[in-house]
């Protein structure tokens, strides 16, 4: 970590420019919040945090509400058409193009990021996949920095390090401990448990009752669907629930959103990778991929253009379809089911 050469090439600009992945959780929000208070610090007057697709999980929608972050939807002219002193920023990801509307041919000044990746380019890059959560690398610099802290930034970090780790249970390294034991001091106790128990919408509460009533188990691997849902963000939820099943150790879960499939894989075994998984299954038709305990995928809904566009028959197409190529990359027999 050089926490002084990314403060002189922020100290060099004139705008920052800070984009989320699509659909961005607190991890991601809380590093662009920090970033931008380091911008500030370094002398940057104005910073503008994107992002795409939607903040529909209720935990991501109370982070921004409570937290009075300011978000704005995705300009591709704001990247684009930048001058020499407007940086760009990604926290949480590092490649145009992958999980985010950035094209692809856009240079980018900074990547703060702990996702598995290759070949990540920009002039300030800091890519850690053996740490647990972007904010935890972002805790490190404004904490070197001597950035201030105060009670909103403090509990924003704090709460997408327990977030991102599932409660300091998942991916977890002594590099949360050493940020939490800092930001901890700083936090404001109430907001912290308000951020941690916000409400659920019965469309999730449906869509999760979905993913346990459609489950299949073969051996310690579950797979499940919900469907058509709007609720995106179920499906994380509807994996994290599952895999705690007694004999369960890998999960996934998945199910169409508008015009797309996305799945979302959780893992206690060590020697399966699901990320490594997804993006065997099923990168050659969409994006997927993600870490050895947790990992997502999207997939294009007109790869199935064929079988029409409506109704249980897609349904079914789909289920089966995703199912076979999931047990086809971890080499599961179909046959042996539970």
């Amino acid at each position: 970590m050089d926490a002084r050469a990314l403060f002189d090439l922020l100290a060099d600009g004139d705008t920052l420019t800070v984009v989320c992945h699509n659909n961005p959780d607190p991890d991601c929000l809380a590093s662009a919040l920090a970033l931008g208070r380091i911008a500030v610090a370094a002398g940057i007057d104005e910073y503008d945090i994107y992002y795409s697709g939607e903040i529909s999980h209720q935990q991501n929608r109370a982070f921004v509400n409570l937290l009075d972050i300011d978000l704005s939807r995705f300009d591709e002219a704001a990247v684009r058409d930048r001058e020499p002193g407007d940086l760009l920023a990604f926290v949480d990801h590092s490649k145009p193009g992958a999980n985010n509307e950035v094209p692809e041919d856009v240079s980018v000044d900074v990547v703060l990021d702990h996702h598995p990746a290759d070949d990540v380019q920009a002039r300030f890059v800091d890519h850690r996949e053996d740490v647990g959560a972007t904010a935890t690398i972002l805790t490190g610099y404004v904490r070197e920095l001597d950035v201030e802290v105060d009670e909103t930034l403090a509990t924003a970090l704090l709460f997408a390090i327990r977030r991102e780790t599932l409660g300091f249970l998942r991916g977890v390294t002594v590099a949360e401990y050493d940020a939490a034991g800092y930001l901890h001091d700083r936090i404001d106790e109430d907001l912290l448990h308000r951020l941690s128990v916000p409400s659920i919408s019965s469309a999730t509460v449906d869509a999760i009752a979905d993913a346990i009533a459609n489950r299949s188990v073969r051996g310690s691997l579950l797979v499940s669907h919900v469907g058509r849902t709007s609720e995106r963000d179920a499906l994380p939820q509807a994996a994290d629930y599952l895999v705690t099943l007694e004999g369960v150790d890998t999960a996934i879960v998945f199910g169409i959103v508008d015009d797309d499939i996305h799945l979302s894989a959780r893992t206690t075994d060590a020697r399966v990778n699901v990320g490594e998984v997804l993006a065997a299954a099923f990168a050659d038709v969409g994006s997927a991929g993600g870490h050895s305990e947790m990992a997502g995928g999207e997939i294009p809904l007109g790869i199935f253009a064929d079988y029409g566009d409506d109704g249980p028959p897609l349904v079914d197409i789909v289920e089966r379809v995703v199912t076979a190529r999931l047990y086809e990359a971890l080499n599961v027999d179909e046959e042996d089911e539970r």
